[in-house]
């Protein structure tokens, strides 16, 4: 997949077929938009789908709010890519680009992408000041020689799919439904940091640990059960989400994993950490030793939920 960043001069010279939008989490929503995409991608065998989206959700630009993001844009690269994307367009949101009238972007669009189809969903909105809607793309589309296909929303429990539908479930710990309305499990991705080993040295129980980045957004502190990824291998486990309070010194808000049945140095390694279910809240613990109590009633509660589920293999995940 060509990743087109840091610029906002691009050119498509092979007709295209394109979906815009924050893309945030890129949920079973936004899979619908792409599976209308790769539809025209097998009609016409010479289109390329092209996403584009911005460097950073755009109210952090406009209304000077500091955003949480379901994912980095390190990891909708890789989302992207595993959907069969050709081209991925992350445009730096310029004073440029945010004060540009919803006409002239259609026109810099449009001729700079070589367009011939647009796929957005009924929702979208672009422009200064979001005045362009898809009306304005249908209305453009005869003088411009492109097509558009407006995709209703996918619904879950009677309300719209979005991203601030997966946000609210996620910021309540509802794992399970935060990632049916993805279409799959949450993660956070980072590399394995040297720690202070104190699971391993005093707890027994050995860890790894992420610090995740600082616009991730992250469900409530306490103690979930996850799968690993490394090395294209799958490792069932249990993740706190949090700041050791019951460690002494200030810690930075972290991701530790205990892996069962796995002994290897992982260190310096990228990992993901998929999350499927909150077990508990984060707690300070009088001791060392009831923390270790506890964490082992986790790990067993853990094992339990992944012989319910009877998933036998983590490839089933």
């Amino acid at each position: 997949m060509e990743y087109i960043k840091q610029s906002i001069t691009f050119k498509m010279k092979e007709p295209t077929v394109l979906s815009l939008g924050k893309f945030d989490g890129l949920h079973r929503g936004h899979e619908l938009l792409i599976a209308y995409m790769a539809e025209k991608k097998e009609e016409r065998k010479d289109l390329k789908a092209v996403i584009f989206t911005f460097d950073m959700p755009p109210k952090e630009k406009v209304q000077n709010i500091p955003a949480q993001v379901l994912t980095t844009n390190q990891e909708k690269v890789k989302l992207f890519e595993s959907r069969g994307v050709d081209c991925l367009i992350e445009c730096p949101f310029t004073k440029e680009i945010m004060c540009m009238e919803p006409e002239d972007f259609i026109e810099k669009i449009v001729i700079s992408l070589n367009v011939k189809y647009i796929v957005v969903g009924t929702d979208f909105h672009f422009g200064y000041k979001r005045r362009g809607n898809y009306q304005m793309l249908l209305k453009y589309a005869k003088q411009y020689g492109y097509e558009v296909k407006v995709v209703d929303k996918m619904q879950e429990d009677g309300r719209d799919i979005s991203s601030t539908y997966v946000r609210e479930e996620i910021t309540l710990g509802n794992m399970e439904k935060a990632n049916k309305l993805l279409g799959y499990m949450f993660f956070v991705e980072g590399i394995v940091l040297h720690g202070k080993k104190l699971g391993k040295a005093i707890l027994g129980i050995p860890t790894i640990n992420l610090i995740p980045p600082e616009d991730k957004l992250l469900p409530p502190f306490g103690v979930y059960v996850t799968v690993t990824e490394w090395k294209g291998k799958k490792y069932p486990g249990i993740t706190n989400v949090g700041c050791k309070p019951t460690i002494e010194g200030k810690h930075p808000v972290g991701v530790e994993t205990h892996l069962f049945d796995m002994s290897e140095d992982m260190y310096g390694a990228e990992v993901k950490v998929s999350f499927l279910s909150r077990v508990r809240a984060e707690q300070k613990f009088e001791s060392l030793e009831s923390l270790k109590s506890q964490m082992e009633q986790d790990i067993q509660y853990a094992r339990r939920y992944f012989s319910a589920k009877k998933i036998c293999s983590m490839e089933q995940l």
